[in-house]
């Protein structure tokens, strides 16, 4: 993520973890498979950086890939990237609006981010003064922005996440002030002063227990920044990143902060991202989707523009190319966590709305085919991808349609034969449609009615009985 110019391409993504272990909590299993069912969900970072409209936090980071101003001296800059937060005042600032957006477009989680690298706090934390709530925001009645964006997509009956950063650069005890910040990791040794650490331990501990402890029932706690980790679990993953490791273990105490925080909410989905193991429920691929279907728990995290925050004339993805996203994701066993950045103002741009409310209109009348789905052996067929609901039997086939282009009157697949003499319904319209097979080629004859339609149609997904 660099200074990124509006339609240039991410950077500096999270990887995906090598190593999966499944938890052995009954009622974190239980969590995890009601979650499996939702498979599309939304990501939301707000914070200090939408107000000069920059990419999240990153630009504090003193990187070579870093594209800041050079005529600007660094801890200039520092001091005026968190001095914005004397202008953050979003008094448009509308949770149900956002909630009522997402459910719209037929996504089913959320994850929200309670604090960025930067360290701004969109909660009310009592461990520092760096929060929304003690700026010119603090009067509002929705001062504690988390805790009204959680109740309003609570409402909507969304599984709720909270995100939080690891690191905390605007943390003395992270970034101790008396050294130079080299990157992104902390900047003193911690074995020559474990005091200091042993503060940021008990500062991270603190805010993570408010959130479990005071903004009502959380499904999720996603932990980002997955560089802060045990050093015995570094390996040649995380040398991949390109970032430097330190020769010391930021270690911040991972059993604890779970135990904690299951305590308060029992069942806690744990999403210490990269750091596989006990508290990596799953899997979060970052700007990807991995190559083949995966048998175990796994989320694709994507930006629906180019960058995860707003930025003024960013490019967004079409409706078409997210609804594709969805579909294969699905097939391949995971779920789509899809990002919307607020504008400081607290308004969603219009661009986005639109996006998203293109999306719903496929996913209100397609959604049998992803929600409560899982993965079926032989998943693709070119632009078909297939998917099951495993108490019903049913059988999907989703047929990615080119953007742009005329719908044709045929359209086929191999394998996943449907059973001789069964009926099989078009979800767009719920008619059923005429098919035949020939050889090991199925071939669907798609009604007049949709071929006809001057609406656009990113996909078409159809149920049958499968001969198998």
């Amino acid at each position: 993520m660099g200074l990124v110019k509006p339609g240039a391409a991410q950077q500096n993504v999270h990887p995906q973890s090598g190593i999966y272990e499944w938890p052995k909590e009954a009622a974190v299993k239980e969590k995890l498979d009601k979650w499996q069912d939702q498979k599309f969900g939304i990501i939301i970072h707000w914070g200090l950086y939408s107000v000069p409209g920059i990419m999240e936090s990153w630009n504090l980071c003193s990187e070579d890939w870093i594209d800041r101003d050079s005529n600007t001296v660094y801890e200039d800059y520092k001091k005026w990237y968190w001095g914005q937060n004397a202008q953050f005042n979003p008094v448009k600032f509308n949770p149900e609006e956002w909630a009522r957006v997402a459910k719209e477009a037929g996504m089913r989680y959320l994850v929200f981010t309670t604090k960025h690298h930067d360290g701004f706090n969109m909660f009310d934390t009592r461990q520092t003064d760096f929060k929304i709530s003690a700026g010119p925001f603090k009067n509002n009645p929705k001062a504690d922005v988390a805790k009204h964006v959680f109740d309003a997509f609570r409402k909507q009956q969304f599984m709720i996440g909270a995100y939080y950063s690891k690191p905390d650069w605007h943390s003395e005890y992270y970034w101790w002030p008396k050294y130079a910040t080299a990157d992104r990791n902390n900047n003193y040794d911690i074995r020559k002063f474990p005091w200091r650490w042993n503060q940021y331990k008990t500062f991270t501990y603190n805010q993570i227990s408010e959130l479990m402890n005071g903004y009502g029932s959380i499904d999720i706690l996603w932990l980002d920044g997955g560089w802060v980790r045990p050093l015995e679990t570094v390996n040649d993953e995380v040398r991949s990143w390109g970032a430097r490791i330190p020769e010391w273990s930021q270690d911040i105490d991972m059993p604890r902060i779970a135990a904690m925080a299951r305590q308060a909410q029992p069942g806690l989905l744990m999403v210490d991202r990269t750091v596989h193991g006990p508290y990596e429920n799953y899997q979060t691929p970052e700007q990807r989707i991995p190559a083949t279907q995966l048998p175990h728990p796994w989320e694709s995290c994507m930006t629906l523009a180019n960058n995860w925050g707003y930025v003024p004339g960013d490019k967004y993805k079409s409706p078409a190319k997210v609804v594709h996203t969805l579909i294969e994701v699905t097939a391949k066993g995971g779920s789509l966590l899809l990002g919307v950045g607020p504008k400081s103002d607290g308004m969603l741009t219009d661009e986005a709305v639109s996006c998203l409310q293109q999306i719903g209109k496929w996913t209100g009348k397609n959604g049998a085919a992803i929600y409560g789905t899982r993965i079926t052996p032989n998943y693709q067929d070119g632009n078909t991808w297939f998917t099951q609901n495993p108490k019903s039997g049913t059988r999907y086939a989703l047929v990615c349609l080119p953007e742009n282009a005329a719908i044709p009157k045929e359209l086929s697949w191999q394998n996943n034969l449907p059973a001789k003499g069964t009926k099989m319904t078009l979800l767009q319209t719920g008619e059923t449609v005429k098919w035949k097979q020939e050889g090991g080629t199925v071939i669907v004859t798609l009604p007049a009615s949709v071929r006809d339609s001057k609406e656009s149609l990113p996909a078409v997904a159809f149920a049958y009985k499968p001969a198998e």
